[in-house]
């Protein structure tokens, strides 16, 4: 019969580079939750929901992220566990004390020499001012999109230039001007703008008339 430990660590192989499988089970074992790979979701990559009435606490991180982006994202959640775990809901989400504990969590997959050095440089540019989550550290998002499988007709928004036509979940935009990480953009057929990541994966539309 299979300990809980080698259970985690057949089925995080799967999702998370196989020098840091270890690591991620043995934060399983130490901090109880109810740990979940899910469908993609626009919106963020992971989640963490704090138990309440004696529930464990529980992390969702999205089922579809290359094995950094999987590591770094589960890393940021236990930040957030273990954050709450000492400060209940006292400390900000993304403040001070959640800061300190991700670093802890980031500094043994940067020391271990295991990971691509484009991202050890771009984690340890990051340790100096942790963002919220790599979708808000650019320079880290744009090194983490490298891992992701390519698909040969996409470019990130940010390549395209201004004016240039573009589809992204089946419609068609205009790119206009950056607004902080994101471009203002108009859809084509409503003309309503929307704000759109900078690294989005979009589909440049050529001589559309």
């Amino acid at each position: 019969m299979q300990t809980k430990r080698e259970q985690y660590f057949k089925v995080l192989s799967k999702y998370v580079p196989i020098e840091f499988v270890s690591l991620t089970s043995d934060l399983l074992i130490k901090y109880p939750v109810v740990f979940k790979i899910v469908k993609p979701r626009k919106t963020k990559l992971g989640d963490f929901r704090a138990g309440i009435n004696n529930e464990k606490h529980q992390i969702t991180i999205n089922g579809d992220l290359n094995k950094y982006s999987f590591l770094i994202t589960t890393l940021h959640e236990f930040a957030h566990l273990i954050t709450y775990n000492t400060y209940g809901r006292r400390a900000a989400p993304h403040g001070e004390e959640w800061k300190a504990n991700f670093r802890q969590l980031l500094l043994p997959i940067i020391n271990s020499s295991a990971l691509p050095k484009t991202i050890e440089n771009a984690l340890v540019n990051s340790l100096s001012n942790v963002k919220a989550s790599s979708c808000t550290d650019i320079n880290l998002q744009r090194v983490l999109i490298t891992f992701d499988e390519q698909i040969d007709d996409l470019k990130t928004l940010e390549s395209l230039n201004k004016k240039s036509t573009f589809e992204l979940n089946g419609k068609h935009f205009e790119k206009g001007n950056l607004r902080r990480t994101r471009f203002l953009c108009m859809e084509k057929e409503t003309k309503k703008n929307y704000l759109v990541n900078r690294l989005a994966l979009v589909k440049e539309i050529k001589d559309e008339e």
